[in-house]
């Protein structure tokens, strides 16, 4: 039986936007053990994922809860004897951890797609997406591709990607379900990007005029240091948008496939969105839409990718960010476009 071992330790949109490289290797090898080494605060959603066999977990941080040291992983990796260990992050430490494993072959991506250089002398073999040496063609492709791609190392050739997320039971969505009568927008302002955010003032606007014109309330969702922001936009949206509760990553999945729409920038939980089929609008500056967006034919993004000088940049070094460009009209109008492409929701 052959052993495979995925490394892709976060964040989680990166997560889900790697779920596809396990499900193509489980269609290809429905008898192989499937490993995924990640890190302990993503491991929720990949317990949502079953075509993987084991989800190993290391620490966040010296201290943290959950997840083990990485010597510990490192041993039990070593215990595994996998075949092939695929770095799916391109970090000096997930390429070392996928080599410490001691995996046969130990695939990464070439030295212009990397996130970090050094990491290339740990693999065996490399994955080139057909780059050409240049790091900003790589935003042309989409990421999921270009992670399908990779197995290509083995012999694979990936069909349309699949995203085996199961569904749970969830009293909290159903109670937010049951608040907002049943069908709501759903609407997601946090990002981990500050120049990702959109402005809460522009979400409230949005909720409200869905509102109105619509009779279509909102839902505002949040993470870790955003229930400020989600507090504002339900603030400001006189009634329109209720504030959800803290919420796993269960409850979040099972709110985001209760969505009639969801409205949200390049973060988390709009990759699950794209990834479980609900409706979905994208607010996009620093980020490619090609590379990071939804893939449905019927999602919109509204992006100012065209004009934004600091792509890929955690934070804008303009005197104005380029989201500021990007009123609320404009994405009202985009949310009532994707509300006429039909969704069979209701």
């Amino acid at each position: 039986m052959s052993r495979f071992l995925l490394v892709r330790l976060g964040a989680l949109g990166d997560i889900v936007h790697a779920i596809p490289v396990a499900a193509a290797l489980r269609r290809a090898f429905p008898a192989a053990g499937i490993d995924w080494l990640v890190s302990a605060r993503h491991r929720a959603l990949l317990d949502l994922v079953p075509v993987i066999d084991r989800r190993l977990m290391i620490r966040d941080r010296p201290g943290a809860g959950g997840g083990t040291t990485l010597l510990t992983a490192i041993g039990e990796l070593r215990r595994s004897r996998y075949d092939v260990a695929f770095d799916l992050q391109g970090l000096l430490k997930s390429a070392i951890l996928a080599r410490a494993s001691g995996a046969t072959r130990v695939i990464g991506f070439s030295s212009a797609y990397l996130r970090e250089r050094v990491a290339r002398p740990f693999y065996t073999e490399v994955y080139d997406p057909g780059l050409g040496g240049m790091r900003d063609a790589r935003e042309t492709r989409h990421v999921v591709q270009t992670n399908l791609g990779m197995l290509t190392q083995i012999g694979i050739t990936a069909g349309a990607p699949e995203f085996p997320i199961e569904g749970t039971e969830s009293n909290v969505a159903k109670a937010m379900r049951e608040e907002a009568g049943g069908r709501y927008a759903l609407l997601n302002p946090g990002a981990g990007w500050p120049n990702k955010r959109w402005p809460a003032d522009r979400f409230a606007t949005l909720a409200r005029t869905l509102r109105e014109r619509h009779g279509l309330g909102s839902i505002v969702t949040w993470g870790p240091g955003e229930e400020s922001l989600a507090q504002e936009v339900a603030r400001q949206s006189a009634g329109s948008a209720r504030l959800a509760p803290r919420t796993s990553i269960a409850d979040l999945v099972a709110i985001i496939r209760g969505a009639t729409v969801m409205i949200a920038g390049d973060t988390g939980p709009t990759q699950i969105a794209a990834a479980v089929g609900t409706p979905l609008v994208g607010i996009y500056g620093p980020t490619r839409p090609s590379r990071n967006g939804p893939w449905a034919a019927d999602d919109i993004t509204v992006s100012r990718d065209t004009i934004c000088h600091c792509h890929h940049r955690r934070s804008c070094h303009m005197p104005r960010m380029c989201l500021l460009d990007i009123e609320a009209d404009e994405v009202v109008r985009a949310v009532e476009r994707r509300l006429d492409a039909g969704s069979g929701r209701v």
